[in-house]
């Protein structure tokens, strides 16, 4: 829950970078997810393939990390603490935790932040998520296969786009480590690396539309 100023009873704009600064507390062999991303704007979709992940890998939490920006854009997304604002009133699940938590890392490299977590803490058990248009760029991120190798990572399915993710170079460094979808409930418990590819029911929404829209 978001404490709320005395003044007036909300929460300015501002403090929610500082409100989301740290990890979400966590409990040992807690099940954690792991959706990095922009969020500029959040939206129902967000909402919509996380609580397909929460379900379909049994997880205890899923953090929407909250990146403070992506190195691959040209194009900078709006102000953290806005996102922020926006992603909090939007994720209202108790088991969606946001959090800033590269921004106070000094770092928009997820390989960084995993490795991080992973150090901070050994007794949980995180699971790397993303879509399969990132599955399709994800050699370019830096030190790309470290994130193969430092947690589990499913691929989520978006409409269109599952091609992408067979042809990535990502998918034949790893084929031999995927693991069926059926048995995407093990994945947490997979020797790492392993990976699978989870058919999420289709939503179309996303936020390059939303910008689109807005500014049409």
């Amino acid at each position: 829950m978001v404490p709320m100023s005395k003044r007036d009873g909300t929460v300015s704009i501002e403090k929610y970078a500082g409100l989301h600064a740290k990890a979400p507390l966590v409990g040992a062999g807690m099940r954690v997810g792991l959706l990095g991303g922009s969020y500029d704007p959040p939206h129902t979709g967000h909402v919509h393939i996380s609580l397909e992940a929460i379900k379909r890998l049994q997880l205890d939490q899923l953090w929407w990390l909250v990146s403070p920006g992506n190195p691959l854009k040209e194009q900078g997304p709006w102000p953290l603490e806005r996102r922020l604002q926006q992603c909090t009133e939007l994720a209202q699940h108790p088991k969606i935790k946001i959090t800033a938590l590269e921004a106070s890392l000094g770092s928009p490299y997820t390989a960084k932040t995993l490795a991080y977590l992973v150090r901070r803490y050994p007794k949980t058990q995180f699971a790397w998520l993303m879509g399969a248009d990132n599955m399709a760029l994800v050699h370019l991120w830096q030190d790309w296969q470290r994130i193969f190798r430092a947690v589990p990572v499913a691929v989520l399915d978006r409409p269109g786009q599952r091609h992408q993710v067979s042809s990535s170079i990502a998918a034949h460094v790893f084929g031999k480590h995927r693991i069926r979808e059926q048995q995407a409930a093990s994945l947490l418990d997979a020797r790492k690396p392993a990976w699978t590819i989870l058919n999420v029911p289709l939503n179309y929404e996303s936020s390059t539309r939303i910008r689109e829209k807005h500014q049409g």
